[in-house]
């Protein structure tokens, strides 16, 4: 394929959160111009925004071309990412990115201006996507032609209307794996309650994921009772999610039931489920509740996992509490396999879209029969909503005895 001969310039960015497909995404993008289009120039801003406001990039040379492939092995951001919001004034102005009184916007499309760029890859969630669109439409009013094609990573989930989000398999078998540890500990001491606390701050996904991935490591394994290793020490007990309403006294009764049986009892949780009720109970006590620029919650203020395992703790007669979570461990991993595919199919596609002038998220549309194209920026949101109803979530519960 040749390159559109409006393309010279092409500038990569990653943002938000990390998630097990950053570097492998950056790497796929430079693979895929170099065969089709090696004569398209390459830079990277650093830090997502936060470097294309203050203006630091790299250049990718020829050598960093020829090793591009070393990317798919390692998790992180090889160009580092940043939580920047251009449409947060006064964060901007508070972490001097910008001055007061200026436009972040005007401030971001100028540089892209000086920069030469003609198109932007923005990988990243809703927001880091929605934002891009903000700019390509200042610069299109402004009369600059700017094509912006983003690819979505979340470990989450949930991006409307994107069927499966890069990076997210990745985190659950790592979350699983983190739970063998873990939960391992459960013969650490009588009466155990282990809280594995699973990001996902709106959605559900990544803890049912997770869990299912983890059970099905237990169902796999060979266990010797006699000697104490048994399943049941081993299993999971409750998966909670944001979309589930959680009845702690009818919880607390069934998981009672369990610690009695099994000396310990295993929860997979997502950072969000429960947060209202959290929330609502700290502000009733006059308590100041700390949000990011984005107004999200911080979660790792509110503590979930400390406020579920109090919850539990007294009412299942547990003797010692545990809370452990594997956010940090799941996201920053290199991505799978399965990833690794689902990866390239997108850098793939990206790459093509942005020659031809087409604008978008690139994804397998739920809305439009799960075809791999473009999706219109007006269409992606975040906080789809993870279907506690699907088959394989409705047996995992079944089969942990949960309602």
């Amino acid at each position: 394929m040749a390159a559109d001969k409006s393309v010279r310039r092409v500038a990569l960015l990653t943002a938000g959160g990390l998630a097990p497909c950053l570097s492998s995404a950056v790497g796929g993008l430079i693979e895929r111009y170099t065969e089709v289009a090696p004569d398209v120039e390459i830079i990277a801003y650093l830090n997502g925004y936060h470097g294309l406001l203050s203006g630091r990039h790299l250049e990718v040379t020829p050598e960093v071309r020829e090793k591009a492939a070393l990317l798919h092995k390692f998790g992180g951001s090889p160009i580092g990412n940043s939580r920047v919001k251009l449409t947060n004034t006064a964060d901007l102005v508070k972490r001097g990115l910008i001055s007061d009184g200026q436009n972040a916007l005007q401030v971001a499309a100028e540089r892209l201006v000086a920069d030469g760029v003609d198109v932007l890859h923005t990988i990243g969630g809703d927001d880091t996507n929605t934002t891009a669109a903000d700019l390509a439409a200042y610069l299109h009013e402004h009369d600059y032609d700017l094509t912006v094609v983003g690819l979505p990573k979340t470990i989450d989930n949930d991006v409307i209307p994107i069927r499966q989000s890069l990076g997210a398999w990745t985190a659950a078998e790592q979350g699983a794996l983190y739970a063998r540890n873990i939960i391992a500990e459960h013969s650490s001491n009588p009466r155990m309650l282990i809280v594995h606390e699973v990001m996902g701050r709106n959605c559900g996904w990544l803890t049912a994921a997770t869990a299912q991935a983890y059970q099905q490591w237990v169902d796999e394994q060979e266990w010797n009772p006699g000697i104490g290793l048994t399943k049941a020490g081993w299993d999971v007990h409750a998966v909670y999610v944001p979309e589930a309403t959680i009845d702690l006294d009818a919880e607390a009764d069934r998981l009672r039931k369990v610690m009695d049986e099994t000396d310990c009892v295993n929860i997979f949780l997502s950072e969000g489920a429960g947060v209202e009720s959290i929330v609502a109970e700290l502000e009733a006590r006059g308590e100041e509740v700390g949000r990011d620029p984005f107004g999200h919650v911080k979660l790792d203020t509110i503590n979930p996992g400390a406020w579920f395992a109090k919850q539990f703790g007294e009412r299942i007669g547990a003797e010692k509490t545990m809370v452990q979570k594997s956010g940090y461990f799941s996201r920053s991993a290199a991505a799978n396999d399965r990833d690794l595919a689902l990866i390239k199919e997108c850098t793939d596609h990206a790459v093509d879209a942005a020659l031809r002038g087409e604008s978008g998220v690139v994804g397998h549309d739920e809305e439009r029969g799960d075809e791999l194209r473009a999706i219109e920026f007006p269409r992606i949101a975040g906080g789809k909503e993870f279907d506690p109803g699907v088959d394989w979530f409705t047996r995992l519960k079944a089969d942990i005895g949960q309602a």
